[in-house]
């Protein structure tokens, strides 16, 4: 906070301290309350997933063939499916498969898309144009297409699925952190360090990645998004996630032969999703805003 003080009959402000690129990136993106709701939603979604087993009232699996599309109840709080099992239970343990799926596969991705791009940028030459070719030819392939072809193939494992999206998802990451080295690497910093006689390796690892954090961190949310689509979008197809483990996916794709016996039943998963997408794409872009050195100063 500035400080008054006086010269001679002129009162004198102090200059205010600036404040830190930290402070500023928080108080922007704690001012935008969708971005900050989205946060404390996505928080809860991955408590939930974590302790599933503990908070699922019933055994998501139990099956009561007596007692098919109920109605919510005080005992069954979303009803049942057509198998009588608990609605509730399998939306908390489906959580796990289709949060876990997001976000395994956007580390690999991420790991992927870092090191592709890293090496890309850095390096430069023949190194860069082999591996920006190769990363043209993969975007050039249909994305979808490409995940049920593999998952047809090799099968429809969780792991097989969290490969296969991490894998088939790194060229957008591999272009971002590219372009951000090209940035990075011929700054005062980066030169003043090969100066000092830091290797190569030094100067990359530990002083232009970390500068690609934000931008990565921001390419992570969106890639959670997309991949939990994906995985529903599989699971739908019957390519996905497969029963009697629960995801929200398979439990949409289920439900579409009881739509008119009981309405209700795809419209617990289809929301979740829906919200889980959402949170995640008003995350990624206020973080962009936020950790943006052109938004940094602003009018904070």
């Amino acid at each position: 906070m500035a400080v008054a003080q006086t010269l001679g009959n002129t009162p004198v402000v102090a200059p205010r301290a600036p404040r830190s690129w930290r402070g500023i990136a928080w108080r922007r993106f704690s001012s935008n309350r969708i971005a900050f709701a989205s946060a404390i939603f996505l928080l809860g979604m991955a408590i939930v997933a974590l302790l599933a087993p503990l908070i699922a009232p019933y055994d998501p699996n139990e099956v009561d063939i007596l007692y098919t599309h109920t109605r919510p109840s005080g005992e069954h709080l979303l009803g049942t499916d057509e198998s009588g099992r608990d609605v509730l239970s399998r939306l908390i343990v489906g959580s796990r498969a289709s949060m876990s799926v997001g976000v395994i596969a956007m580390v690999i991705s991420i790991a992927l898309g870092s090191l592709v791009g890293s090496a890309s940028g850095f390096l430069g030459r023949a190194v860069d144009s082999v591996l920006m070719r190769f990363t043209d030819g993969m975007m050039a392939i249909p994305y979808f297409f490409l995940v049920l072809i593999v998952v047809a193939v090799f099968g429809s494992s969780f792991r097989n699925i969290v490969i296969v999206i991490g894998v088939t998802s790194w060229m957008v990451v591999a272009r971002i952190v590219r372009s951000e080295v090209l940035r990075l690497r011929h700054l005062d910093f980066v030169l003043a360090a090969r100066t000092l006689g830091a290797s190569e390796g030094q100067i990359l690892l530990r002083h232009i990645v970390p500068h690609t954090v934000p931008s990565i961190i921001v390419a992570a949310t969106l890639g959670v998004a997309n991949a939990i689509l994906l995985e529903s979008a599989l699971s739908y197809l019957g390519l996905g996630i497969q029963p009697p483990q629960a995801s929200w996916g398979n439990m949409l794709s289920n439900s579409q032969a009881y739509l008119w016996e009981n309405p209700l039943l795809p419209i617990y998963p289809g929301v979740l999703i829906l919200l889980a997408v959402l949170a995640y794409n008003f995350l990624g872009d206020a973080l962009r805003d936020a950790l943006d050195p052109q938004y940094r100063e602003g009018n904070l």
